[in-house]
Parts: C-alpha cells; structure tokens; sequence
C-alpha cells in the first residue's frame, strides 16, 4: 500500500488511507510529510492533485508564490517607510489647496456682502 496510492484529494481522505494500512500492517510511505501538504495546501485553497509527487510539486508551486507575495509585502512596506514624508507632504498641500480655496470663497463672499451693503446704504440715503 505504501506507494500506489493515489487519488487522495483531502487530509480526511489520506487519514482514512493511513488507517486502513495501518489495519493491514502496513503503512503509507511519506504520510507525515504529505499530511502537513495538505494542510498548506488546504490552507492556501489550493485543490490536491491526488497524488503524492504531484501534491510535492503542486506545494512548491504555491510557498514559491507565497515567499514571492512576502518579498513583495515588504519591499512594499519598506519603500513606505522610507517615503512617509512623501504621504504627509500630499496631507499638507491638500489641506494647503483647501485653504486657499477657503481664502478665495470667504473673500469672494465679502467682497459680494459689502457691494450689497454699499448698494443698500446708496439707495437707502436716496429715499
């Protein structure tokens, strides 16, 4: 039983399998190593394949993406902690830019308050 075994798609499947060999006297060869396979793999969402050399590969496949998404996080995070002026320079010229805008609306609405009054008094004197 030790090396035909095949068409094992989850870590239930592969336990029932080492049980069985177990109850002839037997048991399944690499069955510790391909437990904690299934149990990457299972983690990961990734499907078995079924076999074991097929699963070793299909394990190296997926930790081969998962290092390179690591790498990937934290070059990313240490590119952002080496720019953080670069987040807080953007804060402070937004925050700049809606000033002037303030400046220019407050402006805007004096300069439009005081011809209205300038209006009103002109021809509040003219009755």
């Amino acid at each position: 039983m030790a090396d035909n075994v095949e068409d094992i798609k989850s870590i239930d499947e592969l336990r029932r399998a080492q049980a069985a060999a177990q109850a002839q006297g037997t048991s399944i060869t690499n069955y510790n190593q391909w437990e904690q396979i299934l149990e990457d793999l299972d983690a990961a969402g990734v499907q078995s394949t079924g076999t074991f050399n097929g699963d070793v590969k299909l394990h190296a496949q997926v930790m081969e993406k998962i290092e390179q998404f690591i790498e990937e996080a934290q070059a990313a995070q240490k590119h952002q902690e080496q720019n953080p002026k670069n987040d807080e320079t953007q804060k402070v010229n937004n925050i700049t830019a809606q000033d002037k805008e303030h400046v220019v609306k407050a402006n805007l609405a004096n300069a439009t308050s005081s011809v209205i009054m300038a209006d009103y008094m002109k021809y509040y004197h003219m009755l």
